[in-house]
């Protein structure tokens, strides 16, 4: 069966390589058609490695009329003309930006190859004149108008976050290099962006008024990606392989893929999406891994959270608007947006009377990356030991042993870095609140009950916590407050053994400087 197989694209971005090699392609282009023949200016936000790439190099194909590429596909039939644009297309992802200057060099390698074709004029100054000069003589020289797309317009803004002088600096230069897509419309046939985010306010984007942004639409919800459909058709003998290697049914084969790497959601009534590389991967090595998370670490994004002292329990749960999502600023403080749109949460349910939405980690794969990635950040275990700390922790925590993993707990702790805390009770409870969701645990911060609420509650099959933490105070207030008010009291029917644990932190010392438990 193997042998009768396509390849799976692993890392394919180009269109004509993939089609001319014997790859597998999900056809995506009755879309990329209704895109084209129904609007000029598109932007498309999508988290990295979820297909952009060769969704951009899908339309340079198209346009540049290669019409044997598109061989049995649905533009096939679609398109009639097949006309050959010429195409500037610009890759910001083949660059790395925290050096000043960087930038130029990109841009100008990118202009220098163009006006080899077509030209170029000692007036044209800057990058906007040169560029806007580019697309005049392409349409002059050519007779046809000009196909523009930028892959990763992005990544020079995002890996400079927090440097606020380059990031104005480049901000400047890419708002004045895009201004020609508006002042040269004339000539233009069709001008796609895509990016991880969308910068918006005082950026980028702030003169480029005719720019079509797709990131939210229902209509392209699919545009990249995999959906369950694709996946139980096109992908149903890898996926029968893969369920033969690990020996399971296809069933179970379906729902671990589904658990792992399904659940991106981009607007609130369409069905989920499949992460493609994490998906083309399990299917290939034929194993459950992270792959996604493994191919990039999100700095940035700790950085923000850090610096904002973020409540993580909140990002799981905290009701933000269609705005907020489908905007950053450049000197945003709300962590909230970059997080969604770069992947590493997607919209779990909207909630109309509110107008905002409900996020979640999209599935296990990402749960588990992103909360792994942190505990090294947030606490003093080294990443070569974090998945032994994690075993121990939850053998601890689900054999009821309090004095084991409150040790466990204090040595996370121990020597964590100054510029790593701000609010000691916060930094605390967000430490456990990724413990024990990596570890598989139920687990909430702020519980409300009906008189009061509970600092955090860890349930496993056997066993519920009730913590109560306490900052410079004491331990023995923390106990009595989670008597006085009950806070046991919704879990006493569950049948499960009861702790309830008072602990307090010095802001001292920063650790827990003593805990009281007792089992109900």
């Amino acid at each position: 069966m193997e042998q009768t197989l396509k390849n799976l694209p692993i890392g394919i971005q180009d269109f004509e390589k993939l089609r001319k090699e014997n790859y597998l392609y999900v056809d995506k282009t009755a879309l990329m058609h209704r895109l084209v023949s129904t609007g000029s200016y598109y932007f498309l936000s999508r988290p990295r490695r979820f297909g952009k790439s060769l969704l951009i190099s899908t339309l340079k194909a198209y346009l540049l009329g290669k019409k044997d590429l598109f061989e049995g596909l649905a533009v096939e039939q679609l398109e009639q003309k097949w006309t050959v644009h010429p195409v500037l297309h610009l890759d910001l992802n083949t660059a790395k930006y925290k050096e000043p200057g960087k930038l130029n060099m990109v841009l100008n390698n990118a202009l220098s190859q163009w006006e080899e074709i077509y030209g170029a004029r000692p007036s044209e100054a800057d990058f906007g004149m040169r560029f806007e000069g580019i697309i005049q003589r392409a349409y002059d020289k050519t007779g046809e108008r000009v196909v523009i797309l930028v892959d990763e317009y992005d990544k020079p803004l995002l890996e400079t976050i927090g440097n606020e002088a380059l990031q104005d600096d480049y901000r400047s230069t890419l708002k004045s290099f895009y201004g020609a897509l508006k002042s040269k419309d004339d000539c233009i046939k069709f001008a796609m962006l895509t990016g991880v985010t969308k910068f918006g306010k005082v950026s980028v984007f702030s003169d480029l008024n005719n720019l079509n942004d797709i990131s939210l639409d229902n209509d392209y919800y699919n545009i990249c990606g995999i959906t369950e459909e694709e996946l139980k058709g096109v992908f149903e003998p890898y996926v029968n392989r893969l369920a033969e290697a690990r020996k399971m049914t296809q069933s179970e084969a379906y729902s671990e893929l589904k658990r792992n790497y399904d659940g991106y959601h981009f607007t609130d009534e369409t069905p989920g999406m499949y992460n493609p590389f994490s998906l083309l991967n399990a299917l290939q090595k034929r194993t459950f891994g992270s792959y996604w998370f493994e191919t990039g670490t999100p700095s940035y994004l700790v950085e923000l959270m850090q610096d904002q002292d973020m409540k993580l329990w909140n990002i799981t749960k905290k009701l933000v608007s269609s705005d907020v999502l489908n905007s950053v600023d450049i000197a945003t403080t709300e962590p909230i947006s970059v997080i969604f749109q770069s992947g590493y949460l997607t919209i779990k349910r909207y909630k109309n009377e509110y107008d905002g939405y409900l996020l979640g980690f999209p599935n296990e794969e990402v749960k588990r990356g992103f909360l792994r990635y942190l505990i090294p950040r947030y606490t003093s275990v080294r990443p070569s030991d974090t998945a032994f700390e994690i075993e121990s922790f939850v053998e601890e925590v689900r054999g009821g042993d309090i004095s084991g993993f409150m040790k466990r707990l204090k040595s996370f702790f121990a020597n964590t870095p100054y510029d790593l805390i701000k609010d000691t009770e916060n930094h605390y409870q967000n430490v456990l609140f990724i413990l024990c969701n990596l570890c598989g645990l139920y687990t909430k911060a702020e519980f409300h009950t009906s008189n009061g609420r509970v600092d955090m509650t860890i349930e496993t099959t056997d066993y519920v916590y009730i913590f109560e933490f306490k900052y410079n105070g004491t331990a023995e207030e923390a106990m009595s407050q989670i008597k006085e008010k009950n806070y046991a009291q919704p879990f006493l029917a569950s049948g499960k053994k009861i702790a309830l644990i008072g602990a307090n932190f010095s802001g001292e010392t920063r650790n827990i400087e003593k805990y009281l438990d007792e089992w109900l």
